[in-house]
């Protein structure tokens, strides 16, 4: 049977208002940031500056910084960076409504920058002329001898109980009620191309799994996802590491000192990551994984049907906690305003999703 999308979002845009050629950064807010740092440090992220008030942290690849936490009374999501490719795709993206001015970065990498706001409410920072940081070392791939391939002799694999190294921010996933305004703002003005897209029986989305336009250079599988929601949620953020054995040392560091497992080790199917999650302090989940897809421009959008046997092709299965939010007054008073509100969200859909995932 053909899958069909039922719903003009997500689409490829003809005429995109910018190409965003890199995600650059998240940002955080946090009440303690020395509890951030610990968790992130164990994570295997690397600090870069530390003032009294905010908290910068790297991987080893060039990015001045791929991680920023502020201090603030409550713990929230606020948004992300990307990177274009000129001065002039800056310029592009001050005249869209709501645009801050074009100012000069004041945190590592310099350069100059903007802020937009999409139609979820997230904070969206477009960088340009960012000054690269030295490359950090980090270790080499592991030899592996495989049936008579033998390529390891008289050599041993012994690995340092440690966090593993961190090599850059991957992806970030989140959840939102108006899906079609926000994946239309994405498409339209950073360029981002639905790589796949997972839809209800209905054939309405439930997740879009979006990369960014490279032309022939390959690109990420995703870079932002976006997945139906009842209100604008950050779900998780994903990094590089080396491989399938520092993903794994990282579930031994992160276990032995003490902090939350969400779900893996496993392979997922639409991206095929080996992944593992876990939760920081304020239960934000945070991914490692190695040996994502990488697809060029040209390559289509794939459809297919949601499901919880859908995210992972070995590993334990998804556990319900996964996906399932934090029911408080305000996100309960949410999803009564945009059951009301967002043309995408239905009671249908919702408990559709709840019988999925539930």
């Amino acid at each position: 049977m053909t899958l069909r999308l039922a719903t003009a979002q997500p689409a490829r845009h003809p005429n995109p208002t910018v190409k965003a050629i890199a995600l650059t950064h998240l940002m955080f807010e946090r009440p303690d940031l020395d509890r951030t740092e610990a968790f992130l440090r164990d994570f295997g992220l690397r600090t870069t500056l530390r003032t009294p008030d905010e908290l910068y942290l790297r991987g080893t690849a060039p990015a001045a910084y791929c991680y920023r936490a502020r201090r603030a009374r409550q713990a929230r999501f606020v948004g992300m960076g990307f990177a274009v490719a000129s001065r002039q795709d800056l310029l592009k993206l001050s005249r869209l409504p709501g645009a801050s001015p074009i100012v000069r970065a004041d945190r590592p990498g310099g350069g100059e920058m903007l802020t937009l706001v999409d139609p979820s409410g997230f904070t969206v920072e477009i960088v340009w002329n960012q000054q690269p940081a030295d490359v950090l070392p980090h270790r080499a791939l592991l030899t592996w001898n495989v049936g008579r391939a033998v390529a390891r002799v008289d050599a041993f694999q012994r690995l340092p109980a440690e966090p593993p190294e961190v090599l850059r921010l991957g992806h970030v996933v989140l959840e939102l009620a108006d899906f079609q305004a926000t994946s239309a703002w994405y498409t339209q003005h950073l360029g981002l191309i639905p790589s796949d897209v997972q839809v209800l029986p209905d054939g309405s989305p439930a997740v879009a799994f979006m990369r960014l336009d490279l032309g022939d250079t390959p690109a990420d599988h995703h870079t932002l996802a976006l997945a139906q929601g009842f209100m604008p949620l950050y779900s998780h953020s994903a990094y590089e590491v080396v491989d399938t054995d520092a993903v794994g040392m990282g579930q031994r560091v992160l276990r032995e000192r003490g902090w939350k497992h969400a779900w893996g080790m496993g392979r997922h199917i639409l991206g095929s990551q080996i992944f593992d999650y876990w939760q920081d302090p304020w239960g934000d989940k945070h991914e490692h994984y190695c040996d994502g897809d990488l697809l060029t421009a040209g390559l289509r959008t794939g459809i297919h049907p949601v499901s919880r046997d859908a995210m992972s092709q070995w590993g334990p299965p998804m556990p319900a906690s996964f996906t399932r939010p934090r029911m408080t007054p305000a996100a309960l008073g949410a999803l009564l305003r945009n059951l009301r509100r967002s043309p995408d969200l239905t009671f249908d859909k919702l408990l559709t999703l709840a019988k999925l995932f539930g």
